[in-house]
């Protein structure tokens, strides 16, 4: 019988949204999946009743090899500061850098996972001119090399994976974990930002309740109007990889469908765009954000188009809060 997986979750410089995202895993909840996936839970923050000394017993054992590692997973960015030390987070009771707890751990683990986009990139945590100089473990921002080096990787090739998100959906946290755990991930699996490829080859656009209004470019004005959020209220989904809306949180929910813009939070330096969240940039009336693989002279021409075709019935109720025109029965059908 093959050995269980040793799973270690840490956290850092974060606000444990993706732990409380974890929490939401269902079919099958997390406990059965950890189960059926062979993954032994070492510790985690919120889920283990082992007390601070028993951690650093473990961590202990781990780095003199009395215990195997076989995922570390980092929850939050790495702190740096203040000016290199690493001071402004030692690990409870060890006056130590929780930053060179994680090196010395990522000596002995056989795969890294960083959860979420402060552990990958830095994200929220270094934003705001970056006072605590934190990284991702292996990027800072879009740029590689951090606490870990640019070309590191583990004994099967691959780097740490960056299960980008600000949260991260839970989906891809356990699809990430039972590939690995089957030694069924490799670096063709993920992207160029070390993303796994099964949900970043995918943009938040697709499945987009508001499809309908962005074909024909009928836009919301303001927040809780039914249009698109693209040209005026800053939304990104045509850029953001994700799959936000075909795999949606609990069953029913992403940011769109609760009218909310996308800000593209799987993307490195995501919190630093430079504008306003919910306020589209525009050069001459053009937003400068387009669509991906959209050259602007064609999105200039079909927005023309497009808007020149819009039915009266989205032109209405794309600013308003709630459908006023329904779409019309086909009048063959009429009794």
């Amino acid at each position: 019988m093959n050995r269980k997986k040793n799973l270690l979750w840490l956290q850092s410089g974060g606000c444990g949204g993706c732990s409380m995202s974890l929490l939401n895993s269902e079919q099958p909840g997390l406990t059965v999946f950890f189960e059926a996936a062979g993954i032994e839970l070492l510790w985690h923050p919120s889920l283990s009743e082992s007390c601070n000394d028993d951690l650093i017993t473990l961590l202990h054992n781990i780095i003199d090899d009395k215990i195997s590692l076989d995922i570390l997973c980092l929850e939050g960015a790495v702190i740096h500061g203040p000016k290199g030390t690493g001071a402004f987070h030692h690990l409870s009771n060890t006056q130590q850098p929780m930053r060179d707890w994680l090196k010395k751990l990522s000596q002995k683990a056989k795969n890294i996972i960083a959860v979420g986009s402060c552990a990958a990139f830095g994200g929220i945590t270094a934003g705001g001119g970056n006072p605590t100089e934190a990284s991702g473990l292996q990027f800072s921002g879009e740029q590689a090399g951090a606490l870990l080096s640019a070309d590191y990787k583990n004994a099967q090739g691959l780097p740490v994976i960056n299960i980008a998100g600000c949260p991260t959906h839970p989906g891809w946290i356990t699809d990430t974990l039972f590939a690995l755990a089957r030694n069924e991930l490799s670096m063709s699996d993920l992207d160029t930002f070390n993303r796994p490829r099964f949900y970043s080859d995918q943009l938040v656009h697709h499945g987009c309740p508001r499809n309908e209004y962005y074909e024909y470019k009928a836009s919301a004005e303001k927040p809780s109007d039914l249009g698109c959020m693209m040209e005026h209220l800053g939304c990104r989904g045509t850029q953001a990889h994700a799959d936000c809306n075909t795999r949606l949180w609990n069953g029913s929910g992403s940011c769109l469908r609760g009218g909310y813009a996308c800000i593209n939070c799987t993307a490195p330096q995501f919190e630093e765009p430079g504008y306003t969240f919910t306020l589209t940039p525009k050069v001459a009336g053009i937003p400068t954000g387009l669509p991906t693989d959209m050259p602007k002279a064609w999105f200039v021409a079909l927005s023309a188009l497009a808007k020149a075709a819009t039915p009266q019935r989205l032109k209405n109720n794309a600013v308003e809060d709630h459908v006023r025109t329904p779409p019309e029965i086909d009048a063959r059908k009429k009794p």
